[in-house]
């Protein structure tokens, strides 16, 4: 399962791929805590995105699994959609007045009316889904694999790839995924690390490292997981991120580390 960390793993991803001889080397960043809010410490938190005030969160594992909106302030669920119980969710979308949701192993999307949280249909695609996010035009979406996905965002219809690269090697284990500044933003599992990816050439063009955000004093052992889900409020340029099972969801603003 994807929540079954195994430790090799974990020191092979965290490390990055090797960078070829002459290659220049990648911006890292590291982060300012701005503000810190509630989150609800048993969402297992697939997906996330910010929209007019509030978070629409994904939640996965079977049988917990859930689309909701949350009130960014409070940590609130104001509207909650439990999704079947053998399905296990993964990233969510906006689109057109629908919330759009895939979900891992089992091929299978579903559509929801953004008000009524009421499902509308289903769709299917090859392979796994992990997450989604849009940049206006498209849905990108991941399958944790080094590729990128472009869909229509009206068909759910496959219209492109592109490949993540990191100094010419590809990045795998890409995760939840959200459009910033024109860059797509991507949490690689088992790590503390965001990558800034450029959706022209799919190179990474910067490293956030967010390792030590959630204080150990915060962490529950066999509950608390991985860093994953990053949001963006574009109006106010505010970025959020949290983890699985995280108590705590962080604004943050980037800088840049020294001796760069």
């Amino acid at each position: 399962m994807r929540f079954l960390i195994l430790a090799a793993a974990l020191a092979a991803t965290a490390c990055g791929p090797a960078a070829p001889a002459g290659s220049g080397p990648i911006p890292e960043y590291g982060y300012q805590v701005v503000h810190v809010y509630p989150h609800d410490p048993l969402a297992f938190t697939e997906g996330l995105f910010y929209r007019n005030g509030y978070l629409y969160e994904s939640t996965g594992l079977e049988g917990q699994s859930s689309a909701r909106k949350v009130r960014l302030e409070t940590g609130e669920v104001v509207q909650k959609h439990e999704v079947p119980e053998q399905y296990f969710g993964e990233g969510i979308i906006a689109w057109k007045g629908k919330l759009v949701q895939l979900t891992w192993q089992t091929q299978v999307g579903f559509v929801y009316d953004l008000n009524t949280f009421e499902t509308r249909s289903e769709f299917h695609y090859p392979g796994e889904g992990w997450s989604m996010t849009e940049d206006g035009k498209r849905i990108i979406m991941d399958d944790g694999t080094p590729q990128l996905r472009f869909w229509d965002p009206d068909t759910l219809r496959e219209i492109g790839r592109l490949t993540v690269t990191a100094n010419g090697e590809p990045v795998t284990n890409l995760n939840e995924l959200e459009w910033v500044k024109g860059e797509i933003y991507a949490n690689i599992w088992m790590t503390d690390r965001i990558a800034r990816i450029d959706p022209k050439t799919g190179k990474v063009v910067g490293w956030i490292d967010c390792a030590g955000l959630l204080d150990p004093s915060d962490r529950v052992e066999g509950q608390t997981d991985v860093l994953n889900g990053i949001a963006y409020d574009a109006e106010h340029d505010r970025l959020f991120v949290t983890g699985k099972r995280w108590p705590k969801l962080f604004e943050i603003r980037l800088v840049r580390k020294n001796g760069q």
